[in-house]
């Protein structure tokens, strides 16, 4: 790699950088070969999870832990792939001390001592305060951060001289940077302290924007005085663990590619559940300008249907893509399931005996749903099975119980009745604590939250009930 940030390597690959358990080593193997396949040539060590790397940040790796991570940067290197070690010391650091430094210095020694050469220093997620001492030194946080960065940096540089370095700011997207989270003109202080070398992390407009585009990351490239490194978050879902994505990349116009010194994902949390994602993020990174996301879904999704092999009845490519559009991105479900969704919807509001051909492509199509997340059970590839088999599960049983729904509202000698599902009883069906906290506060279209009308003063239970 080069020194000079604008004449690097631009960065394409995965940041294993989520809120979860990390990775197993057969994972990262595959990994690897996904990688390679996909056309990458970066993998930047950030679990969040591992200790050692944010809360216990100073406690170096045991002789077990260090030859696991030896054991790791060989195996990127032996597949052609950078491998980029993140610390995240922000929780606790305090910038003007020299134990601090001392700390840092020598937790990252460690690491170039088992083959790293690549590094970057994590300030996300932190509290956006000084400590004291900190205060009497520097004016504002975004100044005391680029001077340790700036002062590792530059130790780094007098060991390995060929190091790409990275940094994450405080206030990483725009809508934190707009709120002066981390600081008023933090962003503008940081362009003008940080050394030119070093590249800086950004998500976009929010933590997981719908969009990224072109005009407001060249604003940010002349704020920061150097082209961004996106930390792409589109498939991440670590804040919440009832979904995954796997629908293609996508709401970024290929003309962005020009705008930015890289591009890396931060993907699920289940490994074997990203795998669409990543093959469509590298046909984007070398695609052509008349780049279609859905056209490299699909395709994608060809190459995944061989995941999807079973101990029984087969799964046909349609009902998996079916599936997949269920599970297709933050912002949009794929158009299969818009279809599905759009049929229920109809057959609720009105009368089901009065819309026979939509009732007949409900039914077709729900139990082609239902019945591709029954015969999922029986999935050869377990590890894939034990990525999804939760939401496998919920997804069946909305459909069934629509399918009930439906079906009774459908019979003329019952629709007048109240509908009930044996199956889905309370407490035991949608339960828990958390749902009960959920339904006080309802989230309006405009992202407003107004209290619920009707609020229940305890949970309803056979112990709480009076006599």
């Amino acid at each position: 790699m080069q020194n000079v940030s604008n004449e690097a390597t631009f960065l394409t690959g995965v940041i294993e950088g989520f809120y979860g358990p990390p990775w197993s080593s057969v994972e990262r193997m595959t990994l690897f070969d996904w990688m390679r396949r996909c056309g990458f040539n970066t993998y930047m060590y950030a679990p969040k999870d591992d200790l050692k790397h944010r809360a216990q940040w100073r406690q170096q790796y045991t002789q077990t832990e260090a030859a696991d991570l030896q054991t790791l940067i060989r195996a990127a290197s032996e597949h052609g792939l950078e491998f980029l070690y993140a610390l995240s010391p922000g929780l606790d650091i305090t910038y003007s001390s020299t134990s601090d430094h001392e700390a840092l210095q020598g937790k990252l020694a460690q690491v170039l001592s088992l083959g790293a050469k690549h590094f970057c220093l994590l300030f996300d997620d932190i509290p956006d305060q000084m400590h004291p001492e900190d205060s009497k030194r520097w004016t504002s946080l975004a100044a005391a951060q680029a001077s340790t960065t700036n002062a590792i940096f530059r130790w780094i540089r007098q060991q390995e001289p060929s190091s790409r370095f990275l940094f994450c700011p405080t206030p990483y997207c725009g809508r934190m940077a707009m709120r002066e989270h981390g600081g008023k003109n933090y962003l503008a202080i940081l362009g003008q302290e940080l050394l030119p070398e070093i590249d800086v992390f950004w998500t976009g407009s929010e933590i997981i924007p719908e969009e990224i585009t072109v005009q407001e990351t060249r604003d940010l490239a002349s704020l920061l005085r150097r082209k961004p490194v996106v930390w792409e978050n589109l498939h991440a879902n670590d804040y919440d663990g009832r979904r995954f994505y796997c629908g293609p990349y996508s709401g970024r116009p290929p003309e962005l590619r020009q705008e930015l010194a890289g591009l890396l994902c931060n993907p699920n949390c289940e490994f074997p559940v990203n795998f669409v994602p990543w093959l469509t993020l590298g046909k984007f990174l070398h695609g052509s300008p008349d780049w279609n996301p859905r056209q490299a879904y699909l395709e994608a999704m060809r190459e995944w249907h061989s995941q999807f092999l079973t101990a029984g009845a087969p799964i046909s490519y349609e009902d998996l893509v079916l599936f997949g559009d269920c599970h297709y991105l933050p912002y949009e479900s794929g158009p299969e399931a818009e279809i599905l969704f759009d049929l229920t919807r109809k057959l609720l509001q009105g009368d089901p005996l009065a819309m026979p051909d939509i009732l007949a492509q409900f039914r077709e199509r729900s139990e082609r749903l239902r019945s591709c997340c029954a015969r999922m059970a029986e999935l050869i590839n377990r590890p894939l099975f034990n990525a999804i088999h939760r939401r496998v599960w919920e997804l069946r049983e909305e459909i069934d119980l629509l399918q009930r729904c439906i079906e009774h509202r459908a019979n003329p000698a019952i629709r007048h009745t109240p509908f009930r599902a044996d199956f889905h009883l309370p407490h035991t069906y949608r339960g828990s604590f958390v749902a009960d906290l959920q339904k006080f506060l309802v989230q309006e279209a405009d992202g407003a939250f107004t209290v619920a009308q009707s609020l229940e003063t305890k949970r309803s239970t056979p112990e709480t009930n009076p006599a």
